[in-house]
């Protein structure tokens, strides 16, 4: 079960990088706002805005009004979803932190089963999987191409590493070292550094409003590229174990 909340701790943060999303924010911010309210411990949600050129900064200052959890961070100009996600990670003060894309394809509902496994001490870090994923044909063959790619040079097993929905411990954040397209190997990373991962079945809802900001091509050897990158890491990671001599 999970227990209270130290006094005037943050529980959960909710972290999403946002890019023109702004016929989506609202109903975001009402579907954390139902879910994190239903846990009966103090949260907050982070929105980076990532130099969005639509109506969400208007929008966002309603919301920000409106709901006192609410955070935004506003990039000066457009630094790309990993220095979004970093940035709302970075100052995120939860116990747990989450992440989630802006566009309602993720499911805040499904939030507190993976939290439930962080505060089990299960695991340190639950990736979402989104099982039946609502995208276009062409994108779901992309994604399985890109997912088994990524696993053969990376010697993982993870079955959807890009998939938007993650949740952490706050301990596993500060070792992680972000670069471009990071975000897409955040379960990699996080093992990399010794923590331990699952990954567990979330909802995938159709995109209802807004554009997509991938396609095939720029997703596909964005990916590969980074995959090599990865490996690489995995190959120069550091690892020792050490005892201290008693007196």
């Amino acid at each position: 079960m999970m227990g209270p909340a130290k006094q005037n701790e943050i529980y959960l943060s909710v972290v999403a990088p946002a890019h023109n999303e702004a016929e989506n924010l609202g109903r975001l911010v009402e579907e954390v706002t139902a879910v994190a309210s239903g846990l009966k411990q103090p949260w907050e949600v982070v929105i980076v805005n990532d130099g969005s050129t639509d109506e969400t900064e208007s929008v966002l200052r309603a919301q920000v009004k409106a709901c006192p959890q609410l955070r935004v961070l506003s990039m000066k100009q457009r630094s790309g979803q990993t220095a979004a996600v970093e940035a709302g990670l970075r100052v995120a003060r939860g116990r747990f932190v989450a992440m989630m894309d802006a566009d309602l394809q993720n499911d805040p509902a499904d939030l507190p089963a993976m939290l439930e496994l962080l505060a089990r001490d299960e695991c340190d870090m639950v990736n979402g999987w989104r099982r039946d994923r609502q995208d276009p044909w062409i994108r779901l063959v992309s994604t399985r191409i890109a997912n088994a790619v990524r696993n053969k040079l990376t010697h993982e097993t993870i079955r959807d590493s890009a998939c938007g929905l993650k949740v952490f411990k706050r301990e596993c954040l500060p070792p992680l070292k972000f670069f471009n397209g990071m975000h897409r190997f955040l379960p990699t990373l996080v093992r990399m550094e010794g923590f331990r991962v699952v990954e567990i079945p979330v909802h995938h809802r159709p995109r209802s409003a807004g554009k997509a900001k991938y396609g095939v091509l720029n997703r596909v050897f964005k990916a590969l590229r980074d995959a090599f990158a990865v490996r690489w890491m995995q190959s120069r990671t550091v690892r020792y174990e050490f005892t201290e001599w008693e007196r």
